[in-house]
């Protein structure tokens, strides 16, 4: 199985990482996809990837949720690492997009480092991790308005994953129309995430697998501190939702992350 999306650089993990991280290679974890947030999760992050060469990935990209009015600076220090990409290479860009669910006062900043961030992608040819929340009571529709950025500019030969996907069907094709995954995670085992309408309808080569860790624990874990071994029981439950073997899942979720950054 490939990890798509784990912050196992969190200093939740700090006491027992290595653990953690051989709890997740004996349950068939190949690979290891690390989104960056700002300019402080970057070392760790590398320090990582130095450990566990081309097993821990990283991405390199400004989180919406770090947005501040320092926002240009995080730019510039993406861009400038990207620039030298040459001497060491960041196989994606994320997670990048848009949060209407924490802090709406730096949405139109959210916005411009989004695009900025899409340009990068362009400019490096490299995919994207979106990340794409709406508001609390559902009326500002992230997803949607990532959509409508990308096919704004009319950037239709990007690609990547939405991270955490939870949109509906609907959403989910447009997502899929643009060239990107759906990044599916422990939402998928929820009694009311959602994922049961909208995954029988989606073939399997759009779907990627992802933890999230340390957020989004699936279930039975829900509430608790999550980590990349629970990939399994996301695994296992997109299998039950498109009545497939788990190895049928695992094979194929791997082939469509691998086949995302050999482009």
């Amino acid at each position: 199985m490939i990890e798509t999306h784990a912050h196992i650089y969190d200093d939740q993990f700090d006491e027992d990482r290595d653990d953690m991280l051989k709890r997740a290679f004996d349950a068939g974890v190949k690979q290891i996809w690390m989104p960056n947030c700002d300019h402080e999760t970057i070392n760790g992050m590398l320090a990582l990837e130095n450990q566990y060469p081309d097993v821990c990935l990283p991405m390199i990209g400004v989180h919406p949720c770090y947005i501040k009015e320092n926002y240009e600076q995080e730019l510039y220090i993406v861009e400038n690492l990207l620039s030298r990409s040459h001497l060491r290479p960041f196989p994606m860009i994320g997670e990048i997009g848009i949060d209407f669910y924490w802090d709406l006062n730096f949405v139109p900043q959210q916005e411009e480092a989004f695009i900025a961030q899409l340009r990068l992608a362009k400019k490096y040819n490299l995919p994207i991790c979106i990340h794409s929340r709406n508001s609390k009571n559902g009326e500002l529709n992230a997803i949607v308005r990532c959509i409508e950025l990308i096919e704004q500019f009319g950037w239709s030969d990007l690609r990547g994953i939405f991270h955490c996907f939870s949109g509906n069907l609907e959403e989910a094709q447009r997502v899929i129309g643009l060239n990107f995954l759906l990044g599916i995670g422990g939402v998928v085992t929820f009694k009311n995430g959602g994922m049961d309408k909208v995954l029988p309808s989606v073939d399997l080569k759009y779907i990627v697998l992802e933890t999230d860790a340390p957020y989004l624990a699936p279930v039975p874990h829900r509430g608790k501190r999550n980590e990349v071994a629970y990939i399994e029981l996301v695994a296992r439950r997109i299998a039950e939702l498109k009545q497939v073997s788990f190895q049928e899942v695992v094979q194929q979720t791997t082939e469509n992350a691998l086949h995302l950054i050999r482009k």
